[in-house]
């Protein structure tokens, strides 16, 4: 994809970075890791409260890597761009297969703002009550959360992940999911419990903080040069296309096809690899996908 200019503003400058000493503290104990994490904290909330993040897409692709760490929990060999393929390639009434099932569940989580509706869509099986708020600090509840969850199924690792950071997020006041829990902690980390679960919490914030900033920085950029080119899309519903861009993790062409012809929206998303303003994510010649 090409770059802005040297000579144009960075739409990303004013948004916050993980500096390299909250990277270095050594975090041993449960203070020192409570103070790198709400550090780190700080500046996600920061993220979200600046226009120029696309900010369903960014939660859309930290979701598709929890749920690429997720599938790794349950031992399975899916990544990020098989998941990709069952989320964006299913038609209606397919079934998505297991990876695609805890793919669907972390994309349910993230696109709507965070309720006990929102939770139940994402994870069907919830019983009454699992969710409810704890008491505590954030990080606190987010980890008694998960304990909760593997109390009732120890083996059930995505509703234990989701539910932490849907606590994190509830705690923290923030509107949406954010899947931090779900992108730090490993398949060991959720072993532990009572203290050490939380000390691992802790850690896996500032672990998966560093890259969500990264990528918030990233897709900064990359939303500013697609809204740049949209003057030069001689479509009609072009607009709305590009909302819908900024929106998603990926398109298929067939997901436009409500706002234009199937052959106009193959030709637009190819014109928008043409200005540099999105990428083709699989490198197929078929089944192509798009995005930032």
């Amino acid at each position: 994809m090409s770059r802005a200019r040297s000579s144009d503003p960075d739409p990303a400058a004013d948004l916050p970075r993980l500096p390299d000493w909250l990277r270095g503290l050594p975090g041993e104990t449960l203070e020192d890791a409570a103070l790198s994490a709400g550090a780190a904290l700080a500046l996600l909330h920061q993220v979200q409260s600046r226009a120029q993040t696309p900010l369903a897409l960014w939660r859309a692709r930290l979701a598709l890597q929890a749920a690429a760490q997720t599938a790794r929990h349950a031992g399975r060999p899916e990544r990020e761009a098989a998941i990709r393929d069952a989320l964006c390639l299913m038609r209606p009434g397919d079934a998505p297969g297991p990876a695609g099932e805890i793919g669907l569940a972390w994309q349910r989580a993230v696109e709507r703002p965070l309720s006990d509706e929102t939770l139940a869509r994402a994870l069907p099986h919830l019983a009454a009550g699992q969710g409810a708020a704890l008491p505590g600090a954030p990080i606190q509840q987010a980890s008694a959360a998960i304990e909760a969850a593997l109390a009732e199924a120890p083996r059930d690792h995505l509703t234990a992940l989701v539910l932490g950071d849907a606590a994190l997020a509830r705690a923290l006041g923030w509107s949406h999911l954010l899947p931090l829990l779900g992108l730090g902690l490993t398949r060991r980390d959720l072993g532990a419990g009572g203290v050490d679960l939380r000390l691992t919490c802790h850690r896996a914030v500032l672990k998966a903080a560093g890259p969500a900033l990264q990528l918030a920085a990233d897709l900064a950029r990359q939303a500013a040069r697609l809204q740049s080119v949209v003057p030069k899309l001689r479509v009609k519903q072009s607009t709305r296309a590009v909302q819908l861009v900024l929106a998603r993790d990926a398109i298929a062409p067939a997901m436009l096809t409500g706002l234009m012809s199937d052959r106009a929206a193959r030709r637009f998303c190819d014109r928008l690899v043409e200005l540099g303003a999105a990428r083709e994510l699989t490198g197929r010649e078929t089944f192509r996908l798009y995005g930032l």
